[in-house]
């Protein structure tokens, strides 16, 4: 059977596609510096472009825009020091009164719905883990994310070589895409330069959104979580807040926290159901306001959408599957949009 021109591109970069598919899969580990430093790269770009057209020259602009994201990465990082230092120590010595406080007053509320909850067995088995070995948390929780199976090794590259990375790939940005551009055969450059826009245009349109809802939520959760009492309201409200970026996961990791230093601090279980309270107003806010006036649908990237692909690539590739979840999500949904104008312009279609 002789292919058309159409369907040879179409089987050319669907090759390419599942190449890259598999390339991700062996050697995720070993690329997670290259891939952040990648995204970082994308992200920062537009920095280094206005200091540029402020006569700033692109090595000292480059400098700048890097230091300026390690700036901001080690504040956010900071963040979590008092939830680390404050929370997790007081919620290994007090698990057993809360979890008392639970068997006597939560858990008789939620028999009467017909939920039976055994207390006595999820105490035991929640003691058993904090008197396990905690390194084998963070082992599992790393795992993905390590470099040659070294913990060396990972902290080099996440401190050291994506600064490193992050700054050659500014500096020499247009080399780096000039000497990819070249190999595209002249044929389809056309094409791909206005697939490539497409792609462009929805992802700085989506980043900008997104960051407009993070700085948004990082005002409402603290100032919300102040008025309950919390102690730790500013760092775990602004934590939240900017979590967001990455959807529900980030919602629920603050709404963990906040809940247990609620449990801890307040005595009796109202201070822990304002504290819920909220964070549901916020979750109402983040999805029915902010997000659809901010985000927008126009990008097409639902929220469904971006759960599925986050589960889906986190799950096959790992950390570095996570990282390259976005960018790849619009790709696919810039490739289907084509696909289907294709379909819709054919022959088989209209006969």
């Amino acid at each position: 059977m002789t292919l058309t021109p159409a369907q040879q591109r179409a089987l050319t970069w669907l090759a390419l596609a599942v190449a890259a598919a598999l390339l991700l899969w062996v050697l995720g580990s070993a690329l997670t510096p290259l891939i952040l430093a990648l995204v970082f790269a994308y992200l920062l770009w537009p920095m280094v472009r206005l200091l540029e057209r402020r006569h700033v020259p692109r090595a000292l602009a480059t400098t700048v825009t890097v230091l300026f994201a390690m700036l901001a990465v080690t504040a956010l990082a900071l963040l979590l020091v008092p939830i680390v230092t404050t929370v997790l120590p007081q919620l290994r010595t007090q698990w057993p009164g809360l979890l008392d406080k639970f068997n006597h007053v939560v858990a008789p509320q939620l028999k009467n719905f017909g939920i039976d909850v055994d207390a006595d067995s999820v105490k035991t088995s929640i003691m058993k883990s904090f008197d396990g070995n905690m390194d084998e948390w963070g082992a599992k929780l790393l795992s993905s994310a390590r470099i040659g199976g070294s913990w060396l090794a990972t902290i080099a590259g996440f401190l050291v070589l994506v600064p490193v990375l992050v700054f050659y790939l500014l500096c020499d940005a247009e080399t780096v895409t000039t000497g990819a551009w070249n190999l595209v055969p002249l044929k389809s450059r056309e094409a791909l330069a206005r697939f490539l826009g497409e792609c462009d245009t929805m992802l700085r349109q989506y980043l900008k959104g997104q960051i407009s809802v993070m700085g948004a939520m990082a005002l409402i959760y603290p100032l919300g979580l102040m008025l309950t009492g919390l102690n730790l309201a500013w760092p775990i409200g602004v934590f939240t807040g900017l979590a967001v970026f990455i959807p529900y996961l980030g919602y629920t990791t603050g709404l963990v926290l906040a809940l247990m230093s609620a449990a801890i601090q307040f005595t009796g279980w109202h201070g822990v159901a304002e504290v819920a309270v909220v964070y549901a107003v916020g979750q109402v806010l983040e999805s029915f306001v902010l997000t659809p006036r901010l985000v927008g649908e126009r990008i097409g990237l639902s929220p469904l959408a971006v759960i599925l692909a986050l589960l889906v690539f986190g799950e096959v590739f790992g950390f570095v599957g996570v990282l390259v979840c976005l960018p790849v999500t619009a790709l696919a949904v810039v490739a289907m949009r084509h696909a289907m104008d294709a379909y819709r312009a054919s022959s088989f279609y209209r006969s």
